[in-house]
């Protein structure tokens, strides 16, 4: 393996979030039933003619301000001819060589914590083809069913540069654009839905060669996981490949998760077979500078920005930073806990831990918490003065998690409150010293451990709620001989 270079491409289809398909007014939701959401023009009935949705537009230009790129002020839309079921006009409108989304860039960060920069070669408009169900799908029988619900529906296709190096690169580069799309709400990116899938191109050449292998194109890759797997085999099997005196052919393949393997599809198309031509029922695309300015008035700050001024602004490390504009919901909500306690560390501290375990456990988006940053605020707020101890907090939060209500309430409810007062303490602490005098004399002969023994009876006998610091103080004072 570490006499070939591995190198990686990615072209990602994301579906835009409009209400309507890119060329005629059907839904777009998913879930339908079968073939109730392709209207006449999805299915190219004859007489019929597309009309383009000016918001799917608008969301192209988003994403291409989002990652630097130059928009063309004139693209077009172009016929890709193939022959498939799922495919009722025998062609589908793209774009091919005016696109609306000139080169960009995204920078990724890699498990060593260096970034690296991915060039983004285009994003092109285009339809999304239907969908063939097969036997295993449709309970047997050996037939197979044509759902044109899909027809139609609003995809950019995001095609990088052949800069990822790595399987892990690959994801890590999936995973920003994945972040990206969703950031600027352009797509919900549901992966399970088929709102964002990847066609990965894959080569290897010996290390230190500059011209590219033969490349194979592993399409519908619809899980990050996916991704870094199929990769990974197809790699490994292209090395077997030539290392067995073969020659890797340029083809398609699909990545069968079962059995962890890809396997041959179809010969690779080249441009030409597709027989490219400029869609006659569709006039060239060309945007005003208006227009442009309008569909990015509203772009929010970008993850990377809103990372660097979390790090600058809130004095968070790298790791939390970059944990905490994981998406923009995630983002909003430990700003809003920070500006109701103006304590950034403590607020990351449990947006990042338990709020995010608790999270993961119930595999809910930041959005369905139960908790609201309001509620964590409060939380916080309670730590902040005392009320309770951060191992009560915990037992807190969890209660709130079920529902039992706000901080306040729960700690009314349950009794937790912290016990701060130095008249409570004090006699309780004298009569665990008097009950231990073995560990009084161990303590004074210079065996510093036997402390913790201490705050752990003081904790027990008091059933967490006496005040740490303040039960660390008292018995400094007791153990020394001191009143």
């Amino acid at each position: 393996m570490m006499q070939w270079e591995t190198v990686i491409g990615l072209e990602i289809h994301t579906q835009l979030a409009t209400r309507s398909k890119i060329f005629s007014g059907a839904p777009t939701a998913f879930g339908a039933e079968p073939n109730t959401q392709a209207c006449a023009i999805d299915l190219g009935l004859p007489g019929v003619l597309p009309v383009l949705n000016a918001e799917a537009v608008r969301l192209a230009v988003r994403f291409g301000k989002a990652i630097g790129a130059e928009i063309a002020r004139r693209s077009i839309f172009a016929r890709k001819n193939y022959f498939y079921p799922d495919l009722p006009k025998g062609y589908q409108i793209s774009q091919y060589e005016l696109p609306i989304v000139g080169e960009g860039r995204v920078e990724i960060v890699l498990d060593d914590a260096t970034v690296k920069s991915v060039g983004v070669t285009r994003a092109h408009l285009e339809e999304d083809a239907g969908k063939s169900l097969h036997d295993d799908k449709l309970g047997g029988g050996g037939y197979s069913g044509i759902d044109l619900n899909r027809a139609g529906t609003p995809l950019l296709e995001i095609v990088s540069e052949p800069d990822m190096r790595s399987p892990k690169e690959a994801v890590a580069y999936a995973r920003k654009i994945h972040q990206l799309v969703r950031w600027i709400g352009i797509s919900d990116g549901n992966m399970q839905e088929g709102s964002f899938r990847v066609d990965a191109n894959v080569s290897v050449r010996p290390r230190g060669q500059t011209l590219f292998g033969t490349r194979t194109e592993i399409k519908n890759l619809n899980s990050f996981r996916f991704i870094e797997r199929a990769i990974q085999f197809e790699v490994e099997r292209q090395i077997d490949v030539i290392e067995g005196g073969g020659t890797v052919v340029q083809e398609t393949r699909l990545y069968d998760p079962e059995r962890d393997e890809t396997r041959s599809m179809r010969s690779k198309e080249e441009a030409n077979d597709y027989r490219y031509f400029p869609d006659p029922d569709l006039l060239p695309l060309e945007l005003d500078v208006a227009f442009i300015v309008d569909a990015v008035a509203d772009l929010p700050e970008l993850p990377d920005a809103r990372r660097e001024r979390f790090h600058i602004q809130h004095g968070l490390g790298e790791y939390d930073a970059s944990l905490l504009t994981g998406s923009r919901d995630l983002a909003d909500y430990f700003e809003a806990v920070v500006a109701a306690t103006g304590e950034p560390k403590l607020a990351a501290n449990w947006v990042n831990g338990e709020l995010a375990a608790a999270l993961n456990r119930a595999d809910v988006e930041i959005a369905q918490s139960p908790v609201s940053a309001a509620m964590l605020a409060g939380l916080i707020r309670r730590i902040l003065d005392q009320t309770i101890s951060g191992k009560l907090a915990k037992q807190v939060f969890e209660a709130m998690w079920a529902g039992a209500g706000d901080a306040d309430q729960v700690i009314r409810a349950q009794g937790l409150r912290q016990i701060t007062d130095s008249g409570q303490l004090e006699p309780m602490i004298e009569a665990i010293i008097a009950a231990n005098p073995d560990q009084v004399s161990q303590y004074r002969a210079g065996k510093e451990k036997v402390f913790g023994f201490f705050v752990g009876q003081v904790m027990k006998e008091s059933k967490g709620k006496a005040n740490p610091r303040q039960v660390n103080e008292i018995l400094k004072r007791k153990l020394a001989g001191d009143p």
